[in-house]
């Protein structure tokens, strides 16, 4: 027994070493590709949305990828997710290729990503052996909130004293993030090694679609839209009407990052204590409390009615920050997923039909938010996003309290 404790415990351990390092790596890569974008392409806003849909295509696309790769247990297809995110970031660290040749290795990179994402978490679910899912989650997520953190500092350094550039023929970020992905690839062949039966993570090549799972799917088709909103047009206001560099963002991100550490393991718990109901409610209503103040100061911004210093600008700078932490209420649609689940074998392939789903939506999105802006204004973008929440308010109050086991 004691044996089997301390392997448990070496698991674990390994686990939190690779999310943290993966985290590390996106925090040298994905969290600074918007500034990228821009200092090294000069792109418009429009331009901006049409880039997502090469990065987010692998996002619809991974529930193909996971099918076809279902033979494999989760170690292998992890494996194979950081080796193309090593390709395609790697590449763009070593050079600056024409603006169409760059968005093959973002697709490259962001396949990787996106394949890792689905797995990443049915590792983590399957390493859980007690009823106190929640507060484990919470955990997994503390430490990604915390490597993020981590980077966002190194970021914030090295962009001030001239260490990382994205002008140079050299983007060292990148190379930084590369080697970053090389090592979590070589903990993941390590890890497969010291489980007996490595899973195939019972994946089937079909899809499993069940109506049971009807809450579950609104949820990612919601969060689809309210991500791709946010993380793209919440940083490209500071950006391009705001005129924020890289360091910037770093330190909002690091901000955030600190606030997170103690926030999300919180909400691992909260789940455990009030229900996934009420942490619904409450991840709903967040949303709309962002997306409609954020809207309000955007045109504020973008008419010249709001100054651009001072208090408007620690305002827009405030609701960033709250809604990096509230993004990473995420992991509520998990454990829900994990409650309700009609087979354990159910849990990768619905993981990853949702990130599907939740990408065809974001790359609509994403078209149609440029596209938006250009015509009305940012701030009908976010209004938009407000009022689409009320969709989550809806789910919340029909979707059953499960019992967490």
């Amino acid at each position: 027994m004691l044996k089997r404790i301390k392997e448990t415990n070496k698991l674990h351990m390994l686990y939190f070493a690779i999310i943290a390092l993966s985290a590390l790596g996106l925090g040298f890569s994905h969290n600074v590709i918007s500034n990228y974008f821009k200092d090294a392409y000069q792109i418009t806003p429009y331009q901006r949305g049409l880039i997502e849909f090469p990065r987010e295509l692998p996002g619809m696309l991974v529930v193909f990828f996971i099918a076809s790769l279902s033979l494999l247990s989760d170690f292998r297809i992890a494996v194979i997710a950081q080796c193309l995110s090593i390709i395609g970031i790697g590449a763009l660290g070593f050079i600056t290729p024409p603006f169409t040749i760059m968005l093959i290795f973002i697709f490259i990179n962001s396949s990787g990503m996106h394949l890792f994402m689905p797995v990443k978490t049915s590792i983590g679910i399957s390493l859980i052996k007690d009823s106190n899912v929640g507060k484990r989650m919470g955990q997994y997520r503390g430490v990604s909130v915390a490597f993020s953190m981590l980077a966002s500092i190194i970021v914030f350094i090295c962009f001030r004293i001239g260490v990382f550039d994205f002008t140079s023929k050299t983007k060292w970020i990148f190379i930084l993030s590369a080697l970053i992905f090389a090592v979590v690839v070589v903990l993941l062949i390590i890890m497969e090694k010291l489980i007996d039966n490595p899973t195939t993570s019972n994946k089937r090549v079909n899809f499993v679609f069940r109506k049971e799972y009807k809450y579950y799917y609104t949820l990612v088709i919601m969060w689809g839209v309210q991500k791709q909103i946010m993380m793209v047009y919440g940083p490209w206001v500071l950006i391009e009407i705001l005129n924020k560099k890289a360091d910037t963002l770093a330190i909002l991100g690091i901000i955030g990052s600190l606030f997170g550490v103690f926030f999300i393991p919180a909400v691992g718990r909260w789940v455990d204590r009030f229900g996934i109901k009420k942490l619904l409610y409450a991840d709903a209503l967040s949303f709309i409390f962002v997306y409609v103040l954020y809207g309000l100061l955007s045109a504020g911004f973008d008419t010249g009615t709001l100054a651009t210093v001072g208090i408007p600008v620690f305002l827009a700078y405030m609701l960033f920050i709250f809604d990096k932490m509230s993004t990473q209420m995420g992991m509520i649609r998990t454990v829900y997923l994990r409650s309700i689940a009609v087979d354990p074998s159910d849990i990768t392939p619905t993981l990853s039909l949702g990130l599907s789903l939740d990408h065809a939506v974001s790359i609509i999105c994403a078209y149609l938010g440029g596209i938006v802006w250009g015509v009305w204004g940012p701030q009908y973008i976010f209004f938009l996003a407000a009022s689409l929440s009320f969709v989550n308010l809806y789910v919340a109050r029909k979707v059953k309290e499960p019992a967490v086991s």
